[in-house]
């Protein structure tokens, strides 16, 4: 988002008008010095921080104690603070704990039962105790819409307590507890002497905390008042003060006290999972009717106040991890995932019926009904978006759960003596965790690569001798304060097969403009069999951009190719010609490129989807016996998995009996084809045989498995939500 789009921004998305919720450079360059056994003894920059003293913020409070505040104002810009940064080289301590806890960020209340469900249920199911900060109040004009009487009063404080209601309603049948169960109200403080509201509830050993900043959503000065925070360095907010609150004062906030008081509370809770919005949100024009119908920001397919609070997030993030390791301290043990808002607006909707209508029924107590008695006298709930809306609204946010940075996790190879390798992301830097001896299914300790701050999927190539190739998305600066936010590729190549790695190495990225830049997805790679690799990547424009690693190991520059709009996800394979192949999921069909000869460029293919079915979501591919490839996925809301013949006229599709829902895996095993994936509710579960078997303990699993064929079979890796990496194999009864 930049800095015109947050400032002209006329909608806050969370209005009346809704029924549903409101609300580069081509040369490669060195990130570091080549990686040294032991770096103890080598001097580390630290970075240093200056204090700036907080700056006196002007604004008109209303006498009365507990009354809200809100306006904001401008002073002189102050000097730009000098953030701690991260420091990529590795070699750095890791803290481990097997403790699991969740954090939650949030922009609004009911962002998390919008985006994030139902990924943040399956953790609460699990008994991975929860924390939620919800950033805003949430009060947008203070009108509590009830159903057929659009004329009521603005009360901006009782609205966000009426919000906070819906949010306890909500997540007390989370919980499995009668939507009325009293919450304990309480008083957090945090750092920098702020305040917060905490409303604590337990049932047996699963716990939910929700804190409340309640910084304002609007000002009489700055329509947008988050996404003008995250700009301005001369902004100062004051928060509001919800009715029924044991707050009884409000509380003034800056760009550096924001980002403070984050890094405060995963210091506190010590999260091993932290999950975000998109700070990145994808390019979207639309008519200026259509961006209001939507809530959208001008130019990005989200709102505004989703993407400042996501930016403020990964911020805290990389702060904490760069304050926790400062004089050798230790990397911060945590996994990220951020998902997509708005988005879901725009492309196939990705839950079957089941896992929709379980989500949706958990935005029902949340929204509320005025005949209810709750015991809160500012309302019972969020009225604008009660009873059946979420599913009949026809932006359909709630139909879909996208992860902004999707793969799989961890990335995985086969060491030269056996040993399996799982390269993954903590603490926002690259780690590689090893099986402790060839097939027993345990893992020592995770080694730091460095590398950060990384987007939380990585790429992988393996060359002809055996050495890996590991490629993220690294955050190169994130600076609010009208600081500069740039993404590149990199790189980490290892000196030999099982041994150490080189310095990692800048790829660049395929946008020339930094807010551009930001809209590319994770990089995929393949190794084709002439010796050369191929790196792809999403760019802005929602197309495919490649970079080739030539025999001699020079890469060459970066190159569009073109061909229509997908999402994020890419899938590659190697045809029984050695032919390079890449897949996307597009709106209405699969988008292919590929290689018409090896050797040869890649190039999009328009034809090569007529006729195949519209996916829901990211393809797995496979090569067949006789040339071809055969791609496997789920159509939308739908539930089963097709199997269709990719290029040219397909045969009918082939139904799979692999009922689930999010991504699938798939990989060539003796007896057929392999497939790994979710069921319907949550678990992991593995085709192979002809059979299918499901997870059935082991900690929580992240986002997206990977799928191994090796000497024990069949093998599943992923990451659990204490931030340590399992591996399950069926057939060596290994349990994950």
């Amino acid at each position: 988002m930049n800095d015109s789009a947050a400032r002209s921004m006329p909608m806050s998305g969370d209005g009346p008008e809704r029924t549903e919720r409101t609300d580069r450079t081509d040369r490669p360059n060195q990130l570091n010095r080549p990686d040294r056994p032991d770096r103890r003894d080598q001097p580390r920059h630290r970075p240093r921080r200056r204090t700036v003293p907080r700056r006196t913020v002007v604004a008109t409070l209303a006498a009365a104690a507990g009354a809200t505040a809100l306006g904001a104002c401008s002073v002189p810009a102050p000097p730009r603070r000098t953030t701690p940064t991260a420091d990529p080289a590795p070699g750095m301590p890791i803290a481990s704990s097997r403790r699991a806890q969740l954090m939650q960020i949030l922009a609004h209340p009911d962002d998390d039962l919008y985006f994030m469900n139902p990924d943040t249920q399956r953790m609460l199911d699990a008994g991975v105790p929860l924390v939620c900060v919800y950033v805003t109040a949430g009060e947008h004009d203070g009108k509590n819409h009830i159903p057929g009487n659009w004329d009521v009063p603005a009360d901006k404080d009782a609205y966000s307590s009426a919000r906070h209601q819906g949010l306890r309603q909500a997540y007390a049948t989370l919980l499995g507890l009668d939507r009325f169960t009293d919450w304990t109200k309480g008083v957090a403080t945090l750092r920098r002497d702020h305040q917060a509201e905490i409303n604590t509830l337990t049932n047996g050993h699963r716990r939910v905390e929700l804190i409340f900043l309640n910084l304002p959503m609007h000002t009489t000065r700055r329509y947008m008042a988050i996404p003008s925070l995250w700009q301005d360095r001369a902004l100062g907010l004051h928060t509001v003060v919800a009715k029924d609150s044991p707050l009884r004062r409000t509380v003034p906030y800056d760009y550096d006290e924001l980002v403070d008081v984050l890094v405060g509370l995963m210091e506190r809770y010590r999260p091993t999972v932290i999950q975000t919005l998109d700070p990145d949100p994808d390019i979207q024009h639309s008519d200026e009717a259509t961006r209001k119908k939507d809530s959208e920001q001008r130019g990005y397919s989200d709102h505004a106040d989703h993407t400042a609070v996501a930016s403020f997030s990964w911020a805290a993030m990389v702060r904490w991890v760069a304050e926790a390791t400062e004089d050798g301290g230790r990397v911060p043990g945590f996994v990220a995932t951020a998902f997509r808002g708005y988005y879901n607006r725009h492309w196939p909707k990705n839950l079957p019926a089941r896992v929709l209508q379980e989500k949706a029924a958990h935005l029902v107590p949340y929204g509320g009904d005025p005949s209810w008695e709750c015991g809160n006298p500012s309302g019972c709930g969020d009225y604008n978006v009660g009873g059946v809306r979420p599913l009949t609204n026809k932006k359909g946010w709630v139909r879909s759960t996208h992860h902004r940075y999707p793969g799989d996790r961890p990335v995985v190879a086969t060491e030269p003596d056996g040993r399996l390798a799982a390269y993954g992301v903590l603490g926002l830097r690259a780690v590689r965790w090893r099986e402790t001896e060839p097939g027993g299914g345990e893992w020592g300790d995770p080694q730091d690569l460095g590398g950060g701050p990384l987007a939380p999927a990585l790429g992988s190539a393996a060359l002809k001798d055996g050495r890996q190739l590991v490629f993220g998305l690294r955050f190169a600066a994130i600076g609010g304060h009208g600081g500069p936010n740039r993404r590149e590729v990199v790189l980490l190549e290892q000196r030999a097969p099982g041994g150490g790695f080189l310095a990692w190495y800048g790829l660049g990225n395929p946008e020339r403009d930094d807010d551009r830049g930001r809209r590319i997805g994770v990089p995929v790679a393949v190794a084709a069999p002439d010796g050369r690799v191929h790196l792809f990547v999403r760019n802005a424009d929602k197309g495919v951009s490649t970079r080739v690693r030539n025999t001699d190991g020079r890469w060459d520059r970066w190159r569009d190719l073109g061909g229509d709009e997908i999402q994020d996800g890419l899938t590659t394979v190697v045809d029984g010609a050695g032919r390079v192949h890449v897949f996307g999921a597009g709106r209405d069909t699969v988008h292919h490129w590929a290689q018409d000869v090896l050797g040869e460029d890649v190039a999009f293919k328009p034809d090569a989807g007529s006729g195949l079915p519209a996916p829901g979501g990211p393809l797995a591919a496979l090569p067949t016996d006789d040339g071809g490839i055969e791609l496997y996925y789920r159509k939308p809301t739908a539930a089963g998995v097709i199997a269709v013949r990719a290029g040219g006229a397909p045969a009918r599709p082939r139904k799979e009996r692999f009922d689930g829902y999010g991504p699938l895996r798939a990989a060539a095993a003796p007896n057929g084809p392999a497939l790994l994936g979710k069921d319907l509710g949550g678990r992991v579960q593995l085709r192979v045989d002809g059979r299918v078997v499901t997870r059935a303990q082991g900690t929580e699993p992240l986002d997206s498995p990977a799928l191994f064929i090796g000497r024990s079979g069949a093998t599943a890796i992923g990451m659990g939500a204490d931030a340590h990496p399992w591996i399950w194999s069926p057939q060596a009864g290994t349990a994950g």
